[in-house]
């Protein structure tokens, strides 16, 4: 795996390194080793899909307050998005700034998204899944969100939301910038 560092402090973009021959090709996904080594979270608790049906179908921008905090290892396995990672991490470097991805089934890149990032993403063909792995189980009294369109970050959506959840609208904007 080749580990690509982003412009968000602890995001990385991974590409997968394959090995092929006429039958197609073989990658590993994850390695814990290998994730340690880059000192990314290796210890991952839950494995998590998520399809939808239209494009332009927008999720996030979701995370979970500490101690429940979780660490997301993203990849779309059918389709393709455009994948966001938000850092909230008042520490950080880059606190308030976002990087995006575009993860597609044909590129098979990966998005590493530390503790303490928000994630969301938006569809850009119809019957596209996501896969993530995330290091900490879920914790309803943990589940928060900021809003997709909130100005404090500027988020540039390609697409103009064709389908997004009651809970995401409602998110309020963030106010500790």
């Amino acid at each position: 795996m080749k580990f690509i560092p982003s412009k968000i402090d602890g995001v990385f973009l991974i590409e997968l390194e394959k090995r092929g021959d006429q039958r197609g090709f073989f990658s590993r996904m994850f390695c814990a080793e290998e994730f340690a080594s880059a000192g990314l979270e290796s210890r991952f608790v839950q494995a998590n899909t998520s399809f939808s049906a239209e494009s332009a179908t927008l999720r996030g921008m979701h995370y979970q307050r500490a101690p429940h905090a979780e660490a997301k290892l993203v990849k779309c396995v059918a389709g393709a998005l455009y994948d966001v990672a938000l850092d909230l991490r008042p520490d950080s470097p880059s606190f308030g700034k976002y990087q995006a991805f575009e993860l597609t089934s044909q590129n098979r890149s990966m998005v590493y998204i530390p503790k303490g990032c928000a994630h969301g993403f938006m569809t850009l063909l119809p019957n596209s899944e996501i896969m993530y792995l995330v290091s900490a189980n879920y914790a309803p009294e943990a589940e928060d969100g900021v809003r997709y369109d909130d100005p404090a970050f500027g988020i540039e959506w390609p697409l103009t939301p064709s389908q997004i959840s009651a809970k995401d609208i409602s998110y309020k904007n963030y106010e500790r910038m």
